[in-house]
Order: C-alpha cells, then structure tokens, then sequence
C-alpha cells in the first residue's frame, strides 16, 4: 500500500484550514481508496487560532500531524520541515489557502505510477485575480533569471507537486539557510512533468505576500542560482574605466591643440553622481552575495520546532 505525505504550510490560515481538511478529506475518499494518507501540518509562527485548528483535526483524526515553530521562519523553512518529517512513498506541497487544487492530486498519482515520471509539477497558465503589475513583475522576473541562471525557472510553477521519496530525499539533503525552493526543485533535476491549470482564488483569508516581500524572494531566487549581477557590476565598472580614460585623452587633446580649458562643473556633478551610483549599486549586488554567504557560515538552524503533535 502507497502511503502519500501530503505537506501544508500555515501561517495565520485559522480559516483555511478547516476548509482544506474538507477538501482533501473529500479527494482521499473518492480518489485514493487503497491508499494510506497522512496529513502534516506546519504552523510557520501564526499569530491567530491557526494552531488551535490543527489540533482540533489531530483530536479527531490521527492522520493529522503537526510541526508548531517557536517563531515566523518563513514558507521555504516551513516546506523543509514537512519534508524532514513526512514518511510517504510520495510526498506533496500543498498550501492551505486551495490555491493549490486537491482534485489535481489523483491525477498527478496515476501519471507517476503509470508513466516515467519522478514528479508531477504544477504551474498556473493564467493570472486571473491577481494586481497587473504584480503579474508585470513576475513574468519579468522569471525572464530575467531564465537569462542569468543555468537552470530554467519555469514561468507559473507552483510549490504545488508530488514527488517519488527519492526526490524528496534530494532535496532533504540541500541544507542551504538561504532557500529558494522553485530553483531547487529545478536543480536535483529528476524527470518532472508539468501540469497545467488556471488560477485559483483563495478560499479564505488574505494572501501574506506583500509586493515589496515578493521582491525580496526575486533578489532572493536571483542570488541564490546565478552569478550573473556580480559579473555585471564587473563589466559596468570596466566600462564606465574606459570611457573616463577616453574623456581625459578628449580634454588633453583640447587643451594643447585648442587651448580649450576645463569647464562645465554642473556636467562634471552630474557625471560625479552617476559614477557614485553605479559605485554603490555594484558594492549593493556584492553585499547580498557577502551576507548569503555569512548567514550560510554561522550555520543556524533553518527553523527551530516549538511543538508536535507528540509533545
């Protein structure tokens, strides 16, 4: 019998989740008649009755399990958590809020278990309901780090997907402080099959993904699977070399041939300021490396556990 870890991450969801319970209750039922199931919960530092909910299902349902954090450690540590903990033949990502679809797991099931996949992604083919410059922003992006990184980032996918306990496995073994799970699905490789869907409004509550913290994750993705920005502040540099040592043969040239002097300061400000912009926007790019790297060495735990369903 296939047993399948079905992963949900929570923060402040205290109205979602009995929802989602229902759903995937109602999937399990008149899908998977031969399966094993188990349902893990991880409350990311909920500041609402999220937590009080999750026991409630546990009380009434042993296949409930639960992972409470001490504090707010974010989706990527609150995914590892659940992966760390799940026991499945197979494993998915879900979030409470049925953005991701429960009916869609049946058939990511039968497309592993009949074809030669190692995991069945999802992505969204559509952005209905979403702000158009938050849609703007993230086709961009995935543009733009298609460009710069050696993996492809696919535009749309989801955390949604399910996956053989091998890929899991791999992407267990990826301890990195500084996640960007969408680029590490990519990088364990594994055949992966996507699958397709229209957006899904949440059921209940408000989305936790502000723009300026969704930017945040972009930088994030950015720096975490490409070199590229720091080879391009190197180029710039040497660019903006060149064209100085070009203006100063220009001025020599016109002060012994024309006696032309030196004059025009507000250009020479404006060009002080520009050079110091791309000065410090190279030393910007440099920083997020150097303080990737110092978070990675003071080796902190990606997520500290308050509280399971066994305590």
């Amino acid at each position: 019998m296939d047993k399948i870890s079905v992963i949900v991450s929570c923060y402040n969801e205290q109205e979602s989740i009995p929802l989602f319970y229902q759903e995937i209750e109602r999937v399990r039922k008149q899908d998977f008649p031969n399966e094993e199931f188990e349902y893990i919960f991880v409350n990311d530092g909920s500041k609402d009755d999220t937590l009080k909910e999750i026991k409630e299902l546990h009380k009434k349902d042993d296949k409930v399990k639960f992972i409470s954090f001490s504090r707010n450690f974010g989706k990527e540590a609150a995914m590892l958590a659940g992966l760390d903990k799940a026991s499945g033949d197979y494993i998915t990502l879900m979030d409470a809020d049925l953005q991701d679809p429960p009916r869609l797991l049946k058939q990511m099931y039968d497309i592993i278990k009949n074809e030669d996949y190692d995991c069945v992604a999802t992505r969204r083919v559509t952005r209905k309901g979403e702000p158009p410059i938050r849609s703007f922003f993230a086709r961009l992006f995935y543009k733009l780090i298609n460009k710069m990184s050696d993996i492809e980032m696919v535009d749309g996918a989801r955390d949604y997907r399910l996956m053989k306990r091998q890929v899991a496995n791999s992407i267990i073994s990826m301890r990195e402080y500084n996640r960007y799970s969408k680029g590490i699905f990519t990088f364990v490789g594994f055949k992966t099959k996507w699958l397709e869907y229209e957006n899904v409004k949440r059921v209940a509550g408000e989305t936790k993904w502000s723009f300026w913290k969704l930017v945040k994750y972009a930088i994030e993705g950015i720096t975490a699977f490409s070199t590229v920005p720091l080879i391009m502040s190197s180029i710039i540099g040497l660019l903006f070399c060149l064209i100085a040592f070009l203006l100063i043969l220009v001025i020599i040239f016109k002060t012994l041939v024309y006696g032309d002097p030196t004059s025009g300061w507000p250009s020479l400000v404006c060009i002080i300021f520009l050079v110091s912009g791309v000065q410090l926007f190279s030393l910007g790019i440099i920083g997020q490396y150097l303080s990737k790297t110092y978070l990675e060495v003071k080796h902190r735990p990606i997520y500290i556990i308050k509280e399971t369903e066994k305590e």
